[in-house]
């Protein structure tokens, strides 16, 4: 189902009946990531919606990058809830996904019944941009954000070989791959992709080949301007979120997460995992997944469904 925010159309696509549920997914996913969380979820009594977020698929695809700040993308989650449900709904997000959800929740209160976090705690606002606060932390060095925030580069570097460069990201991010290959140590101007480690030959082990050229054709269509400007588009949060700053997730909520997730490691010497609950003041728990990467919902669903559906079941 198509719904309007503005002159924004998001693709939505919806199953099930009961109690609702919204997937977002995050870089560089489609609503069809979740497959796995909406067929258990309706099995279990739940109706349940997922989008391609703006920028990807069947969504709009603004070029502007003031057009994906996280106040903007929480805007469309809120026109989504509303048009699903008179009452609030219940929010699960990956990626950036989760730092969208989890912005909707507080900027749209009475849209949100309780929220899910996956591989992204909740941190609350700061009056430093987040690619400043990774310009410095890794200060002469590399780091895939801020090689996504060069303008037209990284759009050129995965359109030489979309298919190929996709399978890649979404091999060394996983569980199966090098602990925080993801991470390596480079120059600053250095490319991503001839950074990270080759993947296996045929189908990934958590994505079929299917799954991979249907992504693959779908950037081919858009391009991935907008999947990348929601990077640079950090640049503008910190002012856009002033009005936020020290904002407390007050719903009941969770954190869910794989535990070899390079984001866990984001901040050197840090577990960026400890606390995830600090900023939410109904926090039903956090659940760390042996052996999981960054596509947790894929990689290990039965364990993520669970842990859903502990959070479900807690609200009802």
């Amino acid at each position: 189902m198509p719904v309007t925010n503005g002159d924004i159309t998001l693709r939505v696509e919806v199953a099930g009946d009961g109690p609702t549920v919204l997937c977002v997914s995050g870089w560089p996913e489609l609503a069809s990531s979740w497959h796995n969380q909406v067929g258990f979820l309706t099995s279990h009594g739940y109706r349940v919606a997922a989008l391609d977020v703006r920028g990807y698929g069947g969504s709009s695809v603004p070029t502007e990058v003031e057009r994906y700040t996280l106040k903007e993308l929480a805007g469309d989650i809120a026109a989504v809830a509303s048009a699903l449900d008179d009452e609030p709904i219940v929010l699960v997000g990956h990626d950036w996904g989760a730092p969208i959800v989890w912005n909707a929740a507080i900027r749209h209160p009475d849209r949100v019944r309780a929220v899910a976090g996956l591989s992204v705690p909740y941190r609350p606002p700061t009056d430093m941009p987040l690619i400043d606060i990774f310009d410095q932390l890794y200060a002469g060095r590399f780091f895939y954000m801020l090689y996504f925030d060069r303008p037209s580069v990284p759009e050129a570097d995965f359109g030489a070989d979309l298919r190929g460069s996709l399978k890649r990201v979404f091999y060394a991010l996983s569980g199966d791959a090098p602990l925080n290959h993801w991470l390596a140590d480079a120059l600053r101007d250095a490319a991503l992709l001839p950074l990270l480690p080759e993947p296996p030959e045929g189908p990934l082990s958590f994505m079929s080949d299917t799954a991979l050229d249907a992504l693959a054709a779908s950037f081919e269509r858009t391009g991935m301007v907008g999947a990348f400007n929601r990077y640079r588009a950090s640049r503008l949060d910190a002012k856009d979120s002033a009005d936020i700053a020290d904002a407390v997730v007050t719903q009941p909520s969770c954190f869910i997460a794989g535990e070899r997730d390079p984001v866990r490691a984001f901040v050197p010497g840090v577990d960026g995992y400890a606390d995830a609950g600090a900023a939410c003041s109904d926090f039903r728990g956090s659940t760390i997944i042996a052996g999981a990467g960054h596509w947790v919902h894929q990689e290990r669903p039965e364990a993520t469904n669970t842990a859903l559906l502990a959070l479900l079941s807690s609200v009802e």
